[in-house]
């Protein structure tokens, strides 16, 4: 081919290659106009209707059984209230929110609501730092969110309403806009990612915010799972409660969201990370004014797994009905004195071989329903100006004086170190004539002694003297490490949060408060006074310790975890897990003392002498029962007010099964409260039962006969 050939070839090819760049030119040109002229609005209107975002399909939380396999808390299908952030002005949007609030409101449903400023019965605005914000003062909240330390609450609000461009003029009314745009503000929000309004509202309010859906741009309904205390508020103070996570916890708990429910007391906080299950997701299609169109699952949620406890619900009820009964006959003259400031206790039931809590109550309680949800300012500001305190768990965090109930400690210890035996007696006189003189509580009140008595009888008829004696031999160092041993003044490692630890009159204590320790703080502490102050549950695991023959023991309230695979979680790294959460320090709990088993007899004799003899200090309130009892009665000084009342007790005497500790604040006297003893112990050996049995046998054989 010549260059003249060639030129022609090369000129044809770039015209091809013109004409193919032309022809796209031209095909794209007439695409992008049908695109964005001829079918513009429409594809417009499609793209808008297809925001992708992805929904949090929320995990059930794991379910809670006593150790019968009965359900204590579970959940129900609820409905939350989302709020994705739209294209609408403020005026819009502030009406929007008006007009769900006030249907929540109307419904009595509860929403997020930490504004702290409230409109009183005179219509005025008012700092109000309770609910969510209880412990946030006023000063600290105004440096938080910047505001002048002299305004006022009206003051504050009124810069809200600029800030926030509400038209609205009802101050009222401009609360509510401001509360929740406040909540939106410090939560966040956007297209993508909703603010919830609420964790669960009513199948009415749903109704209503359905019906109007058009006027509430940006809102969404979801399904999820609510918590359910379905027996109400029996064994609250053990199960806790959980709520919406707050921002400090959000701080803590990196992999939660703002619109996650966390535990908040009792095994639902502490045992959160079983209970709090996965959760799945949804992709869910949107308009840009938040409609939804369209919706398919992603990933599936998983539940959390369930928690079997190791108490008795039936128990557990009794023994919680028994506890508010007796304050109530106590502080109304029931028995024979009245007591009117007897108006809270508590009551522990431990498996003396295993350390299984089998009840735990604290009087007075509160409903954990409540704060599903959020609890609302009402019920808040009632549960914590309540004087008795009900969110208190006075079974592990508040501490007493034992009384007389520690004197089986003196006695074993004295025993075992020698300085008494089972059949020496001491001489009561009525006035100790060591240290600086105590009195015998039978002197004290009536002029009479005990006379000689040997450590059974000591204990049956609660003689100080003998005790005042036994102390005195063997000194405070040996006590006070007996009394250790038992698990006196130290936190048994309950699994719950707030435990204390209470004190144990010793020298070192004394030492450490900047005392000198003298033979009268010896004489006192042997008869259960001085220093010691010990938590119901301490109590409870001492009488186990004791009745068992001196085995330590390990309070627990969890007897399995399962999955929800179904597979049960290794025990000791529960044990790890709980020590870790609580900071509770590990210790070789299992080091055991060898009691002689003829000192441990004396002394379980001289508490069933108690309860079965007459002169015993619990006669007349046991003598009845088909099972026989081991028991003491205490009654100490409450500083303020009456005496406190005191039980402890163990059954069947000849093989213990459960340990029962109760105490009544301001009680008057502790034969007073063996009555709750006594009805647990009913309930647990079957006795009422066994009675309504045999009541309907003579009653159909009476028909028979007839």
């Amino acid at each position: 081919m010549n260059s003249y050939s060639r030129k022609i070839t090369f000129s044809n090819r770039y015209v091809f290659l013109y004409l193919f760049i032309f022809a796209v030119t031209i095909i794209l040109f007439i695409a992008l106009f049908n695109l964005q002229i001829v079918n513009g609005e429409s594809y417009r209107t499609q793209s808008e209707n297809r925001l992708l975002r992805e929904k949090v399909i929320q995990a059930p939380r794991g379910e809670m059984y006593d150790r019968n396999g009965n359900v204590l808390v579970t959940n129900e299908m609820g409905f939350s209230l989302l709020l994705y952030k739209t294209n609408t002005d403020k005026e819009v949007l502030n009406e929007s929110l008006l007009q769900i609030t006030k249907i929540l409101d109307k419904n009595q449903d509860k929403y997020v609501n930490t504004l702290p400023i409230y409109i009183n019965e005179d219509g005025n605005a008012v700092f109000n730092f309770t609910g969510d914000n209880a412990y946030e003062s006023e000063t600290a909240w105004k440096k938080k969110y910047k505001y002048d330390e002299t305004l006022t609450a009206y003051d504050v609000l009124m810069k809200m309403k600029d800030k926030y461009v509400i038209q609205q003029q009802d101050l009222r009314d401009i609360r509510i806009i401001a509360g929740q745009r406040f909540d939106i503000e410090r939560c966040g929000y956007s297209a993508y990612n909703p603010y919830q309004i609420s964790t669960s509202i009513s199948r009415e309010s749903v109704n209503e915010i359905e019906e109007q859906n058009s006027n509430f741009p940006g809102l969404n309904i979801s399904t999820v799972p609510v918590r359910s205390y379905i027996r109400g508020t029996l064994a609250a103070h053990i199960l806790g409660y959980t709520g919406p996570i707050s921002s400090d916890e959000l701080d803590i708990y990196t992999d939660y969201g703002r619109n996650d429910t966390i535990g908040k007391a009792g095994i639902e906080s502490v045992f959160e990370k079983y209970l709090r299950g996965t959760n799945g997701v949804k992709k869910v299609e949107m308009s840009s004014n938040g409609r939804m169109n369209e919706e398919y699952e992603v990933t599936s949620s998983i539940k959390g797994s369930d928690i079997i406890l190791t108490i008795d619900a039936n128990l557990q009820e009794v023994a919680e009905t028994a506890l508010a009964e007796n304050i109530n006959k106590i502080a109304t003259g029931g028995f024979r004195y009245k007591y009117e400031d007897a108006d809270s206790g508590a009551v522990v039931v431990l498996n003396v071989k295993t350390g299984e809590v089998l009840a735990m109550a604290s009087y007075p309680s509160y409903d954990p329903s409540l704060f599903i949800g959020g609890i609302s300012n009402k019920d808040w500001k009632e549960l914590i100006n309540n004087p008795a305190n009900p969110l208190y768990n006075r079974a592990i965090q508040a501490t007493y004086a034992p009384g007389s109930t520690f004197k089986m400690v003196t006695a074993i210890a004295g025993l075992e170190n020698g300085d008494i035996t089972t059949n020496e007696k001491i001489l009561d006189t009525g006035i100790y004539d060591k240290g600086h003189k105590p009195q015998c509580w039978y002197y004290s009140s009536y002029g009479l002694t005990h006379g000689e008595v040997n450590v059974t009888e000591a204990i049956k008829t609660s003689c100080n003297c003998f005790f005042y004696e036994t102390g005195y031999r063997m000194g405070i160092d040996t006590l006070a490490k007996y009394a250790s041993y038992f698990g006196l003044g130290a936190k048994t490692g309950i699994e719950l949060q707030g435990e204390k630890s209470g004190t144990l009159a010793s020298r070192d204590y004394a030492t450490s408060k900047g005392n000198t320790w003298y033979v009268a703080d010896t004489l006192s502490a042997s008869i259960g006074q001085s220093y010691n102050s010990f938590t119901p549950i301490q109590l409870a695991t001492y009488i186990a310790i004791l009745s068992n023959g001196g085995y330590k023991i390990q309070p627990t309230l969890i007897k399995d975890i399962i999955s929800p695979e179904g597979i049960s979680y290794n025990k000791g790294d529960i044990v790890q897990y709980v020590n870790e959460k609580l900071g509770i320090p590990s210790t070789n709990n299992q080091i055991q003392m060898a009691f002689e088993n003829e000192n441990i007899k004396a002394v379980l004799q001289g508490m069933k002498d108690v309860t079965d003899e007459s002169g015993g200090t619990a006669y007349g309130m046991f003598k009845s029962l088909p099972v026989a009892v081991g028991g003491k009665t205490g009654t100490a000084e409450a500083g303020a007010g009456s005496n406190n009342g005191v039980f402890v007790g163990f059954a069947p005497f000849d093989n213990p099964e459960i340990a029962v500790a109760v105490v009544v604040e301001h009680g008057g006297h502790g034969s007073y409260t063996g009555e709750v003893v006594r009805d647990i112990m009913e309930e647990y050996f079957g006795v009422n039962s066994q009675s309504a049995i045999e009541d309907k046998t003579i009653k159909n054989i009476g028909m028979r006969i007839e």
